[in-house]
């Protein structure tokens, strides 16, 4: 495991951070008081943990997916989050045991975590970048010492892009990073939709913005502007709890549209 800045930056703990209220959802200890609160307010609403645990497990299908249908050996994971077992490069490198796998996260708890805990196969590589999905350019730059953007990279934006509003460039995010990769690569994606379950979708997001981070529900239609100019696998832009699922979703809907698109 390498990376590529110190874990010197102080952790706010004033404030609650995605990464680690997700992690208070999956039953992690790497979160602070401030988080806990938030996440006990989310899921008075409504069945968080949940969600949380359907987007990890999609996680781990279409990373499969992408080695198994699609050739994929490189991985680029933009928030990453706090890591929770399975990792993703867990998960390629135990198919590929040379495949390479990039991390970027923006909070100072992530890397230090990502140091003692992201281990890889000695054949592939796993790097942590320390870097906000919303310079792009930077992390191109940064992951390119790792990885061969001449050769097809899955771009993972897990549970990212419900906290980048469309005002905020979460388009033009999307476009930079798919425009950089090469002709095979793939997009997955997952992101958060009121079209299930709009009452309680908007009092998560109204706890969230009450603590001061930004929280977006898209539609159908919106998520599948995400995927502009990408060839999507079946099932289609779907429920994470129907996108291929395995014997551990109990088929009702929850309240994340997920994808994967490939770049022809």
């Amino acid at each position: 495991m390498t990376g590529t800045e110190s874990a010197g930056r102080r952790i706010d703990t004033s404030r609650p951070h995605p990464a680690r209220v997700y992690d208070w959802f999956l039953g992690g200890k790497d979160n602070y008081l401030v988080d806990e609160e938030l996440g006990r307010r989310i899921t008075a609403q409504g069945d968080a943990p949940r969600q949380a645990r359907a987007n990890r497990r999609f996680m781990e299908r279409a990373t499969r997916v992408a080695v198994r249908e699609a050739g994929i050996r490189q991985f680029l994971d933009i928030g990453s989050g706090i890591p929770t077992e399975p990792n993703l490069h867990q998960i390629a490198q135990s198919a590929v045991p040379d495949a390479r796998v990039v991390y970027v996260d923006n909070d100072p708890i992530v890397l230090a975590h990502a140091a003692a805990l992201l281990h890889g196969t000695p054949e592939g590589a796993t790097h942590y970048l320390q870097a906000d999905a919303r310079e792009p350019q930077r992390i191109l730059q940064g992951a390119s010492a790792v990885l061969d953007f001449e050769q097809p990279v899955a771009l993972s934006l897990v549970a990212l892009l419900h906290f980048i509003s469309d005002e905020d460039g979460a388009q033009e995010l999307v476009d930079t990073l798919v425009g950089a990769l090469a002709p095979g690569s793939c997009l997955v994606l997952s992101a958060m939709t009121a079209d299930f379950d709009p009452e309680k979708v908007n009092a998560g997001i109204a706890a969230y913005t009450a603590s001061g981070v930004t929280l977006v529900a898209r539609s159908h239609d919106e998520v599948s502007r995400l995927f502009k100019g990408l060839e999507v696998l079946e099932p289609g832009i779907v429920s994470l709890s129907g996108w291929r699922p395995d014997a551990r979703e109990d088929g009702d809907p929850v309240s994340l549209y997920g994808a994967v698109g490939i770049k022809r």
